[in-house]
């Protein structure tokens, strides 16, 4: 209140002061009214350009977008594109590796069934190829180009073998001397004849040798041969084995070249086998001589016996040859012994005529235990020398190494030739001796149950 009443006996002083300040004051907003509305038409001239510049700058982002969409299809198609394209390339490779291997194993084919005389031929194009194939910095392309020189080769090759042909060649005659002469190529059938001399034939392509060699065969298959090669018509020289009948027969041995080939170890081990074979033919003539005494024999000596007629008993006896009639003969001098006693005489006796039948059958499980052995020993010493021969020519040659291995086996084979009649031969003749003292036996057995009993001592006079 005090201020109110300060405030108003101070307002008559004051009142110009508030007037002055009331017309600055009307003046300063009127003047800003007239800026602010300058501000709002300058605002009102730049609002359309800046709109107008608005919708073109958001034109040139829409547009700018739709490049965007577009460049990144554009880039997306770009890239299936580029997938398909690289699967393709692989593909286009996998085709070209395919070819590739498809033409060597062409090449290979057709080196294969090519005729011996005719590598010589082709041996500068198979090079060729074969170099192309090996070549790391050429292009497929290239190399494709290169190694299809093999196909219009064999194209050629069958078109010129059609029907047959003929070409200059050369081989090696029976004193193997290389003649120079023609060879008639008819599928897989080779004929050569010399350009002089009388040397005409098969041609057979040996182991080390570069030359091929003319098999000998008769004179008119010689002649025809000839004719053949010189004229392109005549009889054809076919050798349905492809060279095999050869090989076999010149392969074919007499036993005893075969024999020879064992070494020395052959000469005791063959004498081993005939020795085991001797004796058991002597032994089965032996074995076979025996006759056992029969039921009859045995009831006939019984009942002479019975009879006391001993002398009768003992010439029935003595009829019966070999082991068997002196093994009754002796029962029948002591048959009026004991028992006890006539078996201890007779048992005496089987085991004097066991011995004499087991004799010689030893010898034949001897050779039929040491036949192997020698034949092992020397198949030992025959690859002792192989290995030798191999040690200082080396192994280069394998028909060389094979040759002397069955050599060596040659012993080997033989000593199981003479061990295995030697083993059958032992036991027929064991089983047969085994039979007679089984029947020899039974005699006794026979003869000692059907005498009568006799109280006499076994040391009684007779």
């Amino acid at each position: 209140m005090s201020v109110l009443m300060g405030i108003l006996a101070s307002a008559p002083g004051r009142a110009g002061e508030i007037e002055t300040l009331a017309t600055g004051a009307a003046g300063d907003l009127k003047k800003a009214l007239e800026e602010l509305s300058a501000v709002r038409k300058a605002i009102e001239d730049e609002r359309l350009p800046l709109a107008r510049r608005l919708r073109e700058l958001e034109q040139q982002l829409a547009d700018r977008k739709a490049e965007a969409a577009k460049a990144q299809r554009f880039q997306e198609n770009q890239l299936v594109e580029l997938n398909a394209l690289k699967t393709e390339a692989k593909q286009r490779a996998d085709e070209v590796k395919y070819v590739d291997s498809l033409l060597g194993e062409y090449g290979r084919a057709f080196r294969s069934r090519l005729n011996f005389v005719e590598e010589p031929r082709y041996k500068a194009m198979f090079d060729a190829v074969d170099k192309a194939g090996a070549a790391p910095d050429l292009s497929p392309a290239d190399r494709f180009v290169q190694r299809s020189v093999l196909l219009a080769t064999a194209l050629g090759r069958n078109e010129a073998a059609l029907g047959g042909e003929t070409l200059e060649g050369k081989a090696l005659d029976k004193q193997g001397r290389a003649q120079p002469g023609k060879v008639a190529l008819i599928g897989p059938v080779a004929l050569f004849a010399s350009t002089s001399g009388d040397t005409a034939g098969l041609l057979q392509q040996e182991l080390n040798k570069a030359d091929p060699t003319v098999v000998a065969l008769d004179p008119a298959s010689v002649a025809a041969g000839r004719a053949l090669v010189a004229s392109g018509t005549g009889s054809l020289i076919l050798d349905p084995t492809l060279g095999n009948a050869f090989k076999m027969s010149a392969l074919q041995e007499s036993l005893a070249q075969q024999l020879a080939k064992g070494g020395l170890i052959m000469v005791p081990l063959l004498g081993l086998g005939v020795a085991a074979i001797l004796v058991a033919l002597v032994k089965w003539l032996q074995l076979v001589r025996i006759r056992m005494a029969t039921e009859a024999d045995l009831q006939s000596v019984l009942g002479h016996l019975e009879n006391a007629d001993t002398a009768k008993a003992m010439e029935h006896a003595r009829t019966i040859p070999g082991l068997v009639g002196h093994l009754l003969a002796t029962a029948v001098e002591h048959s009026d012994e004991k028992k006890e006693y006539i078996e201890e005489i007779l048992y005496e006796k089987m085991l004097a005529a066991r011995a004499k039948l087991d004799r010689g059958l030893a010898f034949l499980a001897l050779s039929a235990t040491t036949g192997p052995l020698m034949g092992l020993l020397g198949t030992v010493m025959g690859m002792i020398a192989t290995f030798k021969v191999i040690s200082s020519s080396g192994s280069g040659d394998p028909k060389q190494l094979a040759a002397g291995i069955s050599e060596a086996l040659i012993c080997t084979a033989t000593g199981m030739a003479v061990a295995i009649p030697s083993l059958l031969l032992h036991a027929f003749l064991s089983r047969k001796a085994k039979g007679i003292i089984g029947g020899m036996e039974q005699t006794a057995v026979g003869f000692i149950n059907g005498i009568p009993q006799q109280d006499r001592s076994p040391f009684a006079p007779r």
